[in-house]
């Protein structure tokens, strides 16, 4: 992360980890498939999560379940 901190400056916020990135956030894009953003704590996300705005990319999360758990959450469905 040093070398993009050196190219981009602070035009960006920086976080140690992807929970950390979400203090103070108001929405979350999924976009990536990657097993650590498959099974986060959602539950758990909610106490930095400001608006709970999720956008799920990859179609990785239940639409119901999130309903359910107070997020406004938006499903953008991949191409096969």
């Amino acid at each position: 992360m040093s070398n993009i901190k050196e190219q981009i400056t602070d035009k960006i916020n920086y976080a140690e980890d992807h929970y950390n990135a979400l203090k103070g956030a108001n929405a979350l894009i999924i976009a990536m498939e990657w097993s650590e953003y498959r099974t986060p704590d959602i539950e758990g996300m909610e106490k930095d999560f400001e608006k709970k705005i999720f956008f799920d990319w990859r179609d990785l999360f239940d639409l119901f379940n999130m309903k359910e758990l107070g997020y406004n959450y938006e499903r953008i469905c991949r191409e096969n």
